[in-house]
């Protein structure tokens, strides 16, 4: 019997996860030996007990813990215990805020700049400036003058999803074939059937690549923005476990951002079927 190639992959990806957990629990057995001599007061400090350990843990510790996690992931004991679930909802707001009103600028700039030459001209010389700029550069500035953690985490997020969005835009609808516009100059189509009924549909999978592009870069910037400002969402979870020396919540955290955004991309994967076209 012949396997899918789908069938096939899965068992794959299934031997390299054993694999990846064998090899894992190997290292941590063989950091476990040479810890054994290791000074008292700093194996204290990194968690490692007296018998001999690693302050790093096992794959069956961080499952646990996982399980853990998902079997109870609402829980609120407190401003700096509360679960993942929550931690992560706060996240996923602040994402969706920032990507969605970025949405509203890049997309509407986009095309703007794509179908005008001058346009295009006229603003590449400031999306060339900005847009290398690091979005956490823009933190301090968003602190001083929103005043206001948690806007200020959207703005950032706003930022760096911006230009993905906005230059995938602009080459959609300048690499638009031609004869389909002078189709429609033809038939004197106006401009904005043409934009809505003509490009869009033309540069709607480039759109989506954009956005998907920007999705993972906000879900990347949302956690480092987290710890510094402090608070609620899953970076601040990642940092406070960190502060109390529990590597193993902190593996935890890194597995459900991972899964996260993982599910945002397949989500935009799904939705650009919708708009994709065989020539």
């Amino acid at each position: 019997m012949t396997l899918s190639p789908r069938l096939r992959a899965l068992i794959l990806s299934a031997f390299l996860l054993v694999l990846f957990g064998a090899v894992w629990h190997a290292a941590i057995n063989l950091g476990a030996k040479e810890t054994v001599k290791m000074d008292p007061e700093y194996a204290k400090l990194m968690g490692i007990t007296a018998k001999g350990g690693s302050a790093m843990p096992g794959p069956l510790p961080v499952i646990s813990q996982i399980w853990e996690h998902v079997v109870n992931p609402f829980y609120d004991a407190g401003p700096n215990d509360k679960g993942v679930g929550i931690q992560l909802g706060y996240s996923i707001a602040r994402v969706m805020i920032g990507f969605l009103g970025a949405v509203v600028i890049a997309v509407p700039l986009g095309f703007l700049i794509g179908m005008s030459r001058l346009f295009y001209d006229a603003l590449d010389p400031f999306i060339q400036l900005l847009k290398p700029v690091s979005p956490l550069a823009w933190m301090p500035l968003a602190l001083y003058t929103i005043k206001d953690s948690n806007t200020s985490s959207v703005f950032v997020i706003f930022i760096c999803s911006i230009w993905p969005m906005l230059i995938n835009t602009a080459f959609g609808v300048a690499s638009v074939r031609r004869e389909w516009l002078n189709v429609a100059k033809t038939l004197e189509v106006s401009h904005l059937r043409t934009a809505f009924h003509v490009i869009l549909p033309a540069a709607a999978p480039t759109i989506m690549t954009g956005m998907r592009i920007s999705i993972g870069i906000a879900w990347l910037v949302i956690v480092a923005a987290e710890m510094l400002v402090g608070g609620t969402g899953i970076g601040y979870f990642v940092w406070n476990e960190w502060n109390n020396l529990s590597i193993t919540n902190v593996i935890a955290a890194i597995f459900f951002i991972g899964l996260i955004g993982m599910l945002l991309d397949q989500v935009l994967a799904w939705i650009s079927k919708f708009v994709s076209y065989a020539e």
